[in-house]
Protein backbone atom coordinates (compact mmCIF):
# COMPACT_ATOMS: atom_id res chain seq x y z
CA UNK A 1 0.00 0.00 0.00
CA UNK A 2 1.14 3.55 -0.74
CA UNK A 3 2.02 5.54 2.37
CA UNK A 4 -0.42 8.04 3.80
CA UNK A 5 0.43 11.72 3.52
CA UNK A 6 -0.88 13.84 6.43
CA UNK A 7 -1.88 17.45 5.73
CA UNK A 8 -2.15 20.02 8.52
CA UNK A 9 -3.36 23.63 8.33
CA UNK A 10 -3.86 26.00 11.25
CA UNK A 11 -6.19 28.84 12.18
CA UNK A 12 -4.78 30.83 15.08
CA UNK A 13 -6.70 33.41 17.09
CA UNK A 14 -4.43 35.89 18.88
CA UNK A 15 -5.91 38.38 21.33
CA UNK A 16 -4.64 41.88 20.54
CA UNK A 17 -2.81 43.72 23.34
CA UNK A 18 -5.10 46.73 23.76
CA UNK A 19 -6.59 48.58 26.71
CA UNK A 20 -10.06 48.50 25.16
CA UNK A 21 -12.10 46.22 22.92
CA UNK A 22 -12.23 46.19 19.12
CA UNK A 23 -15.46 48.19 18.70
CA UNK A 24 -16.20 49.58 22.18
CA UNK A 25 -14.46 51.42 24.98
CA UNK A 26 -14.84 48.57 27.48
CA UNK A 27 -11.65 47.65 29.30
CA UNK A 28 -9.79 44.42 28.53
CA UNK A 29 -8.66 42.58 31.65
CA UNK A 30 -8.08 38.90 32.33
CA UNK A 31 -9.96 37.28 35.26
CA UNK A 32 -12.09 40.36 36.03
CA UNK A 33 -15.36 39.69 37.90
CA UNK A 34 -17.95 38.19 35.49
CA UNK A 35 -19.84 40.71 33.36
CA UNK A 36 -18.01 43.68 34.91
CA UNK A 37 -16.45 44.86 31.62
CA UNK A 38 -19.45 44.96 29.28
CA UNK A 39 -20.59 48.02 27.34
CA UNK A 40 -24.03 48.49 25.79
CA UNK A 41 -22.53 47.55 22.40
CA UNK A 42 -20.92 44.38 23.82
CA UNK A 43 -24.33 43.34 25.13
CA UNK A 44 -25.90 44.18 21.73
CA UNK A 45 -28.42 46.67 23.02
CA UNK A 46 -30.51 48.06 20.11
CA UNK A 47 -29.19 51.28 18.61
CA UNK A 48 -25.56 50.83 19.65
CA UNK A 49 -22.91 51.19 16.94
CA UNK A 50 -19.32 49.93 16.57
CA UNK A 51 -16.36 52.34 16.72
CA UNK A 52 -13.12 50.82 15.38
CA UNK A 53 -10.13 50.72 17.77
CA UNK A 54 -7.06 52.30 16.12
CA UNK A 55 -4.62 50.31 18.29
CA UNK A 56 -6.08 47.00 17.05
CA UNK A 57 -5.65 48.04 13.42
CA UNK A 58 -2.01 49.06 14.03
CA UNK A 59 -1.32 45.73 15.76
CA UNK A 60 -2.75 43.79 12.82
CA UNK A 61 -0.70 45.80 10.30
CA UNK A 62 2.44 45.31 12.38
CA UNK A 63 1.84 41.56 12.57
CA UNK A 64 1.15 41.34 8.85
CA UNK A 65 4.40 43.14 8.01
CA UNK A 66 6.38 40.88 10.37
CA UNK A 67 4.90 37.84 8.61
CA UNK A 68 5.85 39.14 5.16
CA UNK A 69 2.23 39.77 4.18
CA UNK A 70 0.82 42.21 1.65
CA UNK A 71 -1.23 44.82 3.51
CA UNK A 72 -4.52 45.68 1.83
CA UNK A 73 -4.97 49.44 1.74
CA UNK A 74 -8.70 48.81 1.60
CA UNK A 75 -10.23 46.04 3.70
CA UNK A 76 -13.85 45.28 4.55
CA UNK A 77 -15.82 44.09 7.56
CA UNK A 78 -18.45 41.34 7.41
CA UNK A 79 -21.05 39.78 9.65
CA UNK A 80 -20.67 36.05 10.29
CA UNK A 81 -24.00 34.75 11.58
CA UNK A 82 -24.35 31.89 14.03
CA UNK A 83 -26.32 31.38 17.21
CA UNK A 84 -24.67 30.75 20.53
CA UNK A 85 -25.54 31.95 24.01
CA UNK A 86 -22.30 33.92 24.46
CA UNK A 87 -22.76 35.82 21.16
CA UNK A 88 -25.54 38.33 22.03
CA UNK A 89 -25.87 39.87 18.55
CA UNK A 90 -26.24 36.52 16.80
CA UNK A 91 -23.31 37.41 14.54
CA UNK A 92 -19.58 38.10 14.77
CA UNK A 93 -17.96 41.07 13.02
CA UNK A 94 -14.99 39.75 11.05
CA UNK A 95 -13.17 40.22 7.71
CA UNK A 96 -14.08 37.34 5.41
CA UNK A 97 -14.02 38.83 1.90
CA UNK A 98 -11.16 41.35 2.01
CA UNK A 99 -8.97 40.94 5.14
CA UNK A 100 -6.35 43.42 6.31
CA UNK A 101 -3.34 41.27 5.25
CA UNK A 102 -2.78 38.41 2.77
CA UNK A 103 -0.13 36.16 1.20
CA UNK A 104 2.57 36.01 3.86
CA UNK A 105 4.97 33.38 5.11
CA UNK A 106 6.43 32.24 8.41
CA UNK A 107 9.80 30.50 8.70
CA UNK A 108 10.35 28.25 11.70
CA UNK A 109 13.02 25.81 12.83
CA UNK A 110 12.50 22.14 13.58
CA UNK A 111 14.71 19.72 15.52
CA UNK A 112 15.59 16.45 13.80
CA UNK A 113 15.08 13.46 16.13
CA UNK A 114 14.69 15.91 19.06
CA UNK A 115 18.34 16.95 18.72
CA UNK A 116 18.82 20.69 19.18
CA UNK A 117 22.13 20.48 17.34
CA UNK A 118 20.35 19.24 14.20
CA UNK A 119 17.81 21.78 13.03
CA UNK A 120 16.10 22.43 9.71
CA UNK A 121 14.25 25.57 8.64
CA UNK A 122 10.77 25.20 7.16
CA UNK A 123 8.25 27.70 5.84
CA UNK A 124 4.47 27.81 6.09
CA UNK A 125 2.43 30.15 3.91
CA UNK A 126 0.09 32.64 5.57
CA UNK A 127 -3.18 32.85 3.65
CA UNK A 128 -4.54 35.89 5.49
CA UNK A 129 -4.75 37.86 8.72
CA UNK A 130 -8.13 39.27 9.62
CA UNK A 131 -9.50 41.43 12.41
CA UNK A 132 -12.50 40.10 14.31
CA UNK A 133 -14.23 40.37 17.64
CA UNK A 134 -14.14 37.60 20.25
CA UNK A 135 -17.25 35.99 21.69
CA UNK A 136 -18.15 35.79 25.36
CA UNK A 137 -17.52 32.75 27.52
CA UNK A 138 -19.95 30.04 28.59
CA UNK A 139 -19.39 28.67 32.09
CA UNK A 140 -20.88 25.21 32.48
CA UNK A 141 -22.04 24.34 36.00
CA UNK A 142 -22.47 20.56 35.97
CA UNK A 143 -23.51 20.47 39.61
CA UNK A 144 -26.59 22.61 39.00
CA UNK A 145 -27.03 21.48 35.39
CA UNK A 146 -26.91 25.04 34.09
CA UNK A 147 -24.75 27.25 31.91
CA UNK A 148 -23.82 30.82 32.85
CA UNK A 149 -22.56 33.45 30.42
CA UNK A 150 -19.73 35.92 31.04
CA UNK A 151 -19.55 38.69 28.42
CA UNK A 152 -16.27 40.26 29.60
CA UNK A 153 -14.47 38.72 26.62
CA UNK A 154 -17.23 39.63 24.13
CA UNK A 155 -15.89 42.14 21.65
CA UNK A 156 -12.21 41.80 22.55
CA UNK A 157 -10.05 42.34 19.47
CA UNK A 158 -8.61 39.26 17.76
CA UNK A 159 -6.24 38.66 14.88
CA UNK A 160 -7.03 35.43 13.08
CA UNK A 161 -3.92 34.11 11.33
CA UNK A 162 -4.87 31.51 8.72
CA UNK A 163 -2.02 29.20 7.70
CA UNK A 164 -2.09 27.15 4.50
CA UNK A 165 -1.99 23.32 4.85
CA UNK A 166 1.80 23.14 4.48
CA UNK A 167 2.56 21.02 7.56
CA UNK A 168 2.47 17.27 8.01
CA UNK A 169 2.74 16.47 11.73
CA UNK A 170 2.17 17.76 15.25
CA UNK A 171 5.81 18.68 15.72
CA UNK A 172 5.76 21.01 12.70
CA UNK A 173 2.49 22.61 13.81
CA UNK A 174 3.83 23.16 17.33
CA UNK A 175 7.08 24.68 16.06
CA UNK A 176 5.22 27.08 13.74
CA UNK A 177 2.88 28.25 16.50
CA UNK A 178 5.77 28.69 18.93
CA UNK A 179 7.62 30.89 16.42
CA UNK A 180 4.44 32.91 15.80
CA UNK A 181 3.98 33.30 19.56
CA UNK A 182 7.52 34.68 19.92
CA UNK A 183 6.95 37.11 17.04
CA UNK A 184 3.70 38.41 18.54
CA UNK A 185 5.34 38.89 21.93
CA UNK A 186 8.33 40.65 20.36
CA UNK A 187 6.05 43.01 18.45
CA UNK A 188 3.84 43.60 21.48
CA UNK A 189 0.79 43.05 19.26
CA UNK A 190 -0.34 40.21 21.55
CA UNK A 191 0.83 38.84 24.87
CA UNK A 192 -0.05 35.42 23.40
CA UNK A 193 -0.29 33.67 26.77
CA UNK A 194 -2.06 30.42 25.90
CA UNK A 195 -2.97 29.63 29.51
CA UNK A 196 -5.06 32.84 29.56
CA UNK A 197 -6.75 32.14 26.23
CA UNK A 198 -4.80 34.88 24.42
CA UNK A 199 -3.66 32.40 21.77
CA UNK A 200 -6.01 29.64 20.65
CA UNK A 201 -5.40 27.21 17.80
CA UNK A 202 -7.76 25.33 15.49
CA UNK A 203 -6.04 22.52 13.59
CA UNK A 204 -7.39 21.21 10.25
CA UNK A 205 -6.18 17.66 9.62
CA UNK A 206 -6.58 15.23 6.71
CA UNK A 207 -4.71 12.31 5.11
CA UNK A 208 -4.43 11.06 1.51
CA UNK A 209 -2.34 8.79 -0.72
CA UNK A 210 0.33 10.29 -3.03
CA UNK A 211 -1.16 11.65 -6.26
CA UNK A 212 -4.70 11.70 -4.84
CA UNK A 213 -6.73 14.78 -3.85
CA UNK A 214 -6.68 15.88 -0.21
CA UNK A 215 -8.86 13.76 2.04
CA UNK A 216 -11.85 14.87 4.08
CA UNK A 217 -10.59 17.10 6.88
CA UNK A 218 -11.59 17.42 10.47
CA UNK A 219 -11.08 20.51 12.63
CA UNK A 220 -9.77 20.20 16.19
CA UNK A 221 -10.98 23.35 17.96
CA UNK A 222 -9.63 25.64 20.67
CA UNK A 223 -6.31 24.01 21.55
CA UNK A 224 -4.73 26.16 24.27
CA UNK A 225 -1.29 24.58 24.67
CA UNK A 226 1.58 24.02 22.23
CA UNK A 227 2.26 20.61 23.76
CA UNK A 228 -1.41 19.63 23.42
CA UNK A 229 -1.41 20.90 19.82
CA UNK A 230 1.35 18.46 18.86
CA UNK A 231 -0.44 15.59 20.59
CA UNK A 232 -3.86 16.46 19.13
CA UNK A 233 -2.57 16.66 15.55
CA UNK A 234 -0.57 13.42 15.76
CA UNK A 235 -3.49 11.58 17.38
CA UNK A 236 -5.93 12.82 14.74
CA UNK A 237 -3.60 11.78 11.89
CA UNK A 238 -3.28 8.27 13.32
CA UNK A 239 -7.02 8.04 14.01
CA UNK A 240 -7.89 8.93 10.41
CA UNK A 241 -5.36 6.47 8.97
CA UNK A 242 -6.68 3.63 11.13
CA UNK A 243 -10.29 4.53 10.27
CA UNK A 244 -9.62 4.49 6.52
CA UNK A 245 -7.53 1.31 6.60
CA UNK A 246 -10.37 -0.42 8.44
CA UNK A 247 -12.81 0.50 5.68
CA UNK A 248 -14.39 3.46 7.47
CA UNK A 249 -14.93 7.04 6.30
CA UNK A 250 -13.80 10.39 7.72
CA UNK A 251 -16.60 12.80 8.57
CA UNK A 252 -16.20 16.53 7.96
CA UNK A 253 -16.68 17.37 11.61
CA UNK A 254 -15.44 19.55 14.46
CA UNK A 255 -13.61 17.73 17.25
CA UNK A 256 -12.09 18.68 20.60
CA UNK A 257 -8.89 17.42 22.20
CA UNK A 258 -9.30 15.73 25.58
CA UNK A 259 -5.95 16.36 27.26
CA UNK A 260 -6.66 13.86 30.05
CA UNK A 261 -7.43 10.99 27.69
CA UNK A 262 -4.92 12.19 25.06
CA UNK A 263 -7.41 11.85 22.21
CA UNK A 264 -9.81 13.89 20.08
CA UNK A 265 -13.57 13.54 20.57
CA UNK A 266 -16.46 14.59 18.28
CA UNK A 267 -18.19 17.92 19.02
CA UNK A 268 -20.51 18.60 16.06
CA UNK A 269 -20.86 18.32 12.30
CA UNK A 270 -18.88 20.96 10.43
CA UNK A 271 -20.95 23.97 9.41
CA UNK A 272 -20.65 25.04 5.79
CA UNK A 273 -19.92 28.63 4.81
CA UNK A 274 -23.47 29.02 3.59
CA UNK A 275 -24.72 28.43 7.13
CA UNK A 276 -22.84 31.51 8.36
CA UNK A 277 -24.74 33.78 5.92
CA UNK A 278 -21.85 36.21 5.48
CA UNK A 279 -22.95 39.75 4.64
CA UNK A 280 -21.24 43.16 4.59
CA UNK A 281 -21.21 44.94 7.96
CA UNK A 282 -23.53 47.93 7.32
CA UNK A 283 -22.33 49.99 10.29
CA UNK A 284 -18.63 50.07 9.37
CA UNK A 285 -17.16 51.76 6.28
CA UNK A 286 -14.22 50.21 4.42
CA UNK A 287 -10.96 50.38 6.39
CA UNK A 288 -8.56 52.58 4.42
CA UNK A 289 -4.80 52.51 5.08
CA UNK A 290 -2.05 54.61 3.53
CA UNK A 291 1.64 54.47 2.76
CA UNK A 292 4.13 57.30 2.20
CA UNK A 293 3.18 57.59 -1.49
CA UNK A 294 -0.60 57.54 -1.10
CA UNK A 295 -0.83 59.76 2.00
CA UNK A 296 -2.50 63.07 1.02
CA UNK A 297 -0.50 66.18 1.87
CA UNK A 298 -3.29 67.86 3.83
CA UNK A 299 -4.27 64.72 5.78
CA UNK A 300 -4.18 64.79 9.59
CA UNK A 301 -1.59 62.14 10.51
CA UNK A 302 -3.43 61.36 13.75
CA UNK A 303 -6.52 60.23 11.85
CA UNK A 304 -4.88 57.81 9.43
CA UNK A 305 -2.62 54.75 9.65
CA UNK A 306 0.60 54.88 7.64
CA UNK A 307 1.90 51.40 6.74
CA UNK A 308 5.43 52.68 6.03
CA UNK A 309 5.58 54.46 9.40
CA UNK A 310 4.75 51.16 11.16
CA UNK A 311 7.23 49.22 9.01
CA UNK A 312 10.10 51.57 9.95
CA UNK A 313 9.44 50.92 13.64
CA UNK A 314 9.36 47.14 13.55
CA UNK A 315 11.70 45.66 16.19
CA UNK A 316 14.21 42.88 15.49
CA UNK A 317 12.28 39.64 15.06
CA UNK A 318 13.33 36.44 16.90
CA UNK A 319 15.20 35.06 13.88
CA UNK A 320 17.31 38.24 13.67
CA UNK A 321 17.90 38.24 17.42
CA UNK A 322 19.18 34.66 17.28
CA UNK A 323 21.62 35.52 14.52
CA UNK A 324 22.92 38.49 16.50
CA UNK A 325 23.38 36.42 19.66
CA UNK A 326 25.40 33.80 17.77
CA UNK A 327 27.48 36.40 15.94
CA UNK A 328 28.11 38.68 18.92
CA UNK A 329 28.78 36.12 21.64
CA UNK A 330 29.97 33.09 19.69
CA UNK A 331 27.38 30.78 21.26
CA UNK A 332 25.88 27.76 19.49
CA UNK A 333 22.75 28.34 17.35
CA UNK A 334 20.75 25.89 19.48
CA UNK A 335 21.61 27.92 22.58
CA UNK A 336 20.20 31.05 20.94
CA UNK A 337 16.88 29.23 20.46
CA UNK A 338 16.76 28.33 24.16
CA UNK A 339 17.59 31.89 25.20
CA UNK A 340 14.71 33.32 23.18
CA UNK A 341 12.25 30.57 24.09
CA UNK A 342 12.11 31.77 27.71
CA UNK A 343 10.76 35.26 28.24
CA UNK A 344 13.53 37.53 29.52
CA UNK A 345 16.28 34.90 29.43
CA UNK A 346 18.23 36.50 26.56
CA UNK A 347 18.23 39.84 28.38
CA UNK A 348 19.36 38.11 31.58
CA UNK A 349 22.22 36.42 29.71
CA UNK A 350 23.40 39.66 28.09
CA UNK A 351 23.25 41.47 31.44
CA UNK A 352 25.45 38.80 33.06
CA UNK A 353 27.94 38.92 30.17
CA UNK A 354 28.29 42.70 30.54
CA UNK A 355 29.03 42.41 34.26
CA UNK A 356 31.46 39.51 34.26
CA UNK A 357 34.93 38.79 32.92
CA UNK A 358 33.95 35.23 32.02
CA UNK A 359 33.63 34.39 28.33
CA UNK A 360 30.05 34.18 26.98
CA UNK A 361 30.53 30.52 26.01
CA UNK A 362 31.12 29.68 29.68
CA UNK A 363 28.36 31.98 30.92
CA UNK A 364 25.80 30.24 28.71
CA UNK A 365 26.51 26.95 30.50
CA UNK A 366 25.68 28.44 33.88
CA UNK A 367 22.57 30.13 32.47
CA UNK A 368 21.13 27.05 30.76
CA UNK A 369 22.33 24.26 33.06
CA UNK A 370 21.98 25.90 36.46
CA UNK A 371 19.70 28.94 36.29
CA UNK A 372 17.14 27.56 33.86
CA UNK A 373 17.03 24.13 35.49
CA UNK A 374 16.31 25.68 38.88
CA UNK A 375 13.60 27.98 37.51
CA UNK A 376 11.82 25.11 35.73
CA UNK A 377 12.08 22.88 38.80
CA UNK A 378 10.39 25.55 40.93
CA UNK A 379 8.00 26.79 38.17
CA UNK A 380 9.47 30.30 38.21
CA UNK A 381 9.92 32.79 35.39
CA UNK A 382 13.24 34.53 34.74
CA UNK A 383 11.82 37.72 36.26
CA UNK A 384 10.98 35.80 39.44
CA UNK A 385 14.51 34.40 39.82
CA UNK A 386 15.90 34.86 43.38
CA UNK A 387 19.36 35.19 41.80
CA UNK A 388 19.72 38.46 39.89
CA UNK A 389 22.03 38.93 36.93
CA UNK A 390 24.28 41.03 39.20
CA UNK A 391 24.66 38.26 41.80
CA UNK A 392 25.32 35.59 39.18
CA UNK A 393 27.92 37.83 37.49
CA UNK A 394 29.55 38.47 40.87
CA UNK A 395 29.79 34.73 41.48
CA UNK A 396 31.19 34.04 38.01
CA UNK A 397 33.81 36.76 38.52
CA UNK A 398 35.03 34.96 41.66
CA UNK A 399 35.26 31.77 39.64
CA UNK A 400 36.97 33.45 36.68
CA UNK A 401 39.57 35.09 38.93
CA UNK A 402 40.22 31.60 40.33
CA UNK A 403 39.38 32.71 43.85
CA UNK A 404 37.00 29.78 44.31
CA UNK A 405 36.68 26.37 42.67
CA UNK A 406 33.75 25.36 40.47
CA UNK A 407 32.58 23.02 43.25
CA UNK A 408 32.53 25.92 45.70
CA UNK A 409 30.72 28.07 43.12
CA UNK A 410 27.94 25.47 42.93
CA UNK A 411 27.63 25.57 46.73
CA UNK A 412 27.46 29.37 46.71
CA UNK A 413 24.80 29.31 43.99
CA UNK A 414 22.73 26.88 46.07
CA UNK A 415 22.82 29.43 48.92
CA UNK A 416 21.95 32.30 46.58
CA UNK A 417 18.76 30.48 45.56
CA UNK A 418 17.48 31.00 49.11
CA UNK A 419 17.21 34.71 48.32
CA UNK A 420 18.56 35.95 51.65
CA UNK A 421 20.24 38.99 50.12
CA UNK A 422 23.82 37.86 50.71
CA UNK A 423 26.60 38.40 48.20
CA UNK A 424 28.63 35.46 46.87
CA UNK A 425 31.73 36.59 48.78
CA UNK A 426 29.78 36.83 52.04
CA UNK A 427 28.54 33.27 51.52
CA UNK A 428 32.08 32.06 50.81
CA UNK A 429 33.31 33.51 54.10
CA UNK A 430 30.25 32.42 56.07
CA UNK A 431 30.37 28.83 54.79
CA UNK A 432 34.17 28.78 55.23
CA UNK A 433 34.49 27.34 51.76
CA UNK A 434 37.94 26.24 50.69
CA UNK A 435 39.70 28.90 48.63
CA UNK A 436 41.10 27.81 45.32
CA UNK A 437 44.61 28.91 46.31
CA UNK A 438 44.68 26.26 49.05
CA UNK A 439 43.30 23.74 46.59
CA UNK A 440 46.05 24.60 44.10
CA UNK A 441 48.79 24.06 46.68
CA UNK A 442 47.30 20.66 47.55
CA UNK A 443 47.20 19.68 43.86
CA UNK A 444 50.85 20.76 43.44
CA UNK A 445 51.95 18.61 46.41
CA UNK A 446 50.05 15.62 45.02
CA UNK A 447 51.58 16.12 41.57
CA UNK A 448 55.08 16.36 43.11
CA UNK A 449 54.52 13.05 44.91
CA UNK A 450 53.34 11.44 41.66
CA UNK A 451 56.33 12.81 39.75
CA UNK A 452 58.72 11.51 42.44
CA UNK A 453 57.23 8.01 42.23
CA UNK A 454 57.58 8.01 38.42
CA UNK A 455 61.27 9.04 38.68
CA UNK A 456 61.98 6.15 41.06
Amino acid sequence: LAPWIPVVGLEIHAQISSNSKLFSGSQVQFAAPPNSLVSFFDASLPGTLPVLNRRCVEAAVMTGLALNCSINKKSLFDRKHYFYADLPAGYQITQQRVPIAVNGRLSYSLCIDNKMSQMVTKTVRIKQIQLEQDSGKSLHDDTRSQTLVDLNRAGVGLMEVVMEPDMCCGEEAAAAVRELQLILQTLGSSQAVMAEGQLRVDANVSVHHPGEPYGVRTEVKNINSIRFLAKAVDYEIQRQIEELENGGIILNETRAFDSKLGCTVPMRDKEGKQDYRFMPEPNLPPLILYDAKSLPANMNHQQVINIDWIHERLPDLPSVKREKLVEQYGILPEHSFTLLSEDGLAEFFESVVKQTQMKPKKVIGWILNDLLSYLKEHSLTVKESPVSSFLLADLLNLLEKKEISSTAAKQVLAELWKGEGKTPLEIVKEQKLELLQDQKELEQICQAVIDGQENE
